[in-house]
């Protein structure tokens, strides 16, 4: 099987769709906690996005003495202990190899103290709002012990925030917390650091810079409402393409200032350019820095067959002709080429990039169907990212079972809960966020 995409490029991009979540939260009387080390980067975006101080509360994993890694507790600032006595009997823990580990935990958490605050003092909680942030939570015993401390430091509400954890962890979390904001469960969770193409170590260094930051005052404000000059509109124009004789298509190019690439569309299922979920997804590409081309893969004529919807050669062909004009059109041709396909407009892009060959940088499907080109899969040397809804269980089959055969890089990316036409709320959202990452790591110049 293919492997998964990541969910998030790293833990400051964590941060920031975290915070889009909790935008309901703003206007509160808010305070920012992070988990260190790994909470630190994405608590700082939150904080940033919301106007909000950020501040730390030390806490450690109490592991097991045989087994370290097997979480049996944890302890945090003010004395505050959460064990799990039913862990701790099963595997027989003994009271003094519990005070052992207890005793080690505290020593690094009041070094930590020390270096990441020196002598100032935690940030007041009491009566406050405080949202607890970490990169991710496995047992969530940690982020326990956190709450419990913030709450005997006299806080009104604790609200736990995490990008990724296991499924079922906001509902069995939920009676520890005043709320719980999490924005993916993902199935075959096995640790947090899976779902981050960039999941390093965060340094000492970076902690207590980005803490220093976020003290200076009105930093965060200021940053987050510095004056920005307005992007350039996009080019946009109306093109009309002669893929073959007497066919003419209409398309719709965007490009906007410095474009870091062009990303023509395949539609598919007798969808035209006019694709309303297209169009949402280019909008979001040229936000992004990229140009976008969508365009009629049939003519008015051929739309009235409907076996043309699922000629997949007739359809690749129309995009390998277009792919062509664009190679020769003044304020694109310079730019490298990507494929972005839909049902069955994704196996014309497949198709057409086992033609083309390296010359189209990259490929996405959004619940695309592969099988229906699995001649040609192999000889994709394309990076292809292949996206489907994680209730779409059908076309699920068909894409894993299609990506066994390509050869080139590729990755299966699941948008939980999602279904065909990905009409949950935020399911496309996601769809772009994950497009425009794969194309900005494959097509990007330099």
């Amino acid at each position: 099987m293919a492997d998964r995409l990541a969910l998030f490029v790293d833990r400051r991009d964590a941060g920031r769709r975290l915070a889009g979540a909790l935008e309901p939260l703003r206007g509160h009387e808010l305070l920012v906690v992070a988990l260190p080390r790994g909470g630190v980067p994405v608590a700082f975006e939150v904080a940033k996005a919301l106007v909000a101080p950020l501040d730390i509360l030390l806490v450690r994993k109490l592991g097991a003495p045989f087994h370290p890694e097997y979480g049996i507790g944890a302890i945090a600032e003010g004395g505050v202990r959460f064990i799990r006595r039913d862990e701790v009997e099963m595997i027989g823990v003994s009271d003094e190899e519990l005070e052992r580990a207890v005793a080690a935990e505290t020593t690094e958490l009041e070094r930590r103290q020390r270096l990441y605050r020196g002598a100032e003092e935690p940030l007041p909680v009491k009566d406050r709002t405080v949202i607890l942030v970490d990169d991710g939570i496995a047992t969530g015993g940690t982020a326990i012990a956190a709450g419990q401390a913030l709450k005997a430091r006299g806080a009104a509400k604790v609200v736990l925030a995490v990008p990724v954890a296991p499924p079922g962890s906001e509902q069995r979390l939920a009676d520890d917390f005043d709320g719980v904001f999490c924005l993916a469960e993902p199935h075959g969770f096995s640790g947090v650091g899976q779902f981050y193409v960039d999941f390093g170590q965060v340094s000492d260094e970076e902690v207590a810079t980005l803490l220093e930051q976020a003290r200076i005052p009105g930093q965060a404000a200021a940053v987050e409402n510095l004056p920005v000059p307005a992007d350039p509109p996009p080019i946009e124009r109306a093109v009309e393409i002669e893929p073959t004789p007497g066919a003419r298509v209409a398309g719709d190019l965007r490009v906007p200032d410095n474009a870091a690439g062009l990303v023509i569309f395949a539609h598919g299922s007798g969808s035209s350019r006019r694709s309303p979920r297209n169009r949402e997804v280019a909008e979001a590409l040229n936000e992004a820095g990229f140009a976008t081309l969508l365009f009629d893969l049939l003519t008015t004529e051929e739309e009235l067959d409907r076996a043309n919807v699922f000629d997949i050669g007739l359809l690749a062909e129309r995009l390998l002709a277009v792919t062509r004009w664009a190679q020769g059109e003044e304020g694109v041709k310079e730019l490298p080429i990507s494929y972005f396909g839909a049902s069955t407009g994704a196996a014309a892009a497949l198709r057409a990039a086992a033609r083309v060959g390296a010359d189209v940088r990259a490929v996405v499907s959004r619940g695309g169907r592969p099988d229906l080109a699995l001649e040609s899969l192999a000889e994709v040397v394309s990076p292809t990212l292949l996206i489907v809804g994680g209730a779409d269980w059908q076309v699920l089959a068909l894409n894993e079972e299609a990506a066994n055969l390509l050869r080139c890089e590729h990755e299966v990316a699941i948008v939980p809960g999602a279904t065909h036409l990905f009409e949950e709320p935020g399911a496309l959202e996601r769809v772009a966020g994950l497009a425009a990452e794969w194309f900005s790591r494959h097509t990007r110049i330099g």
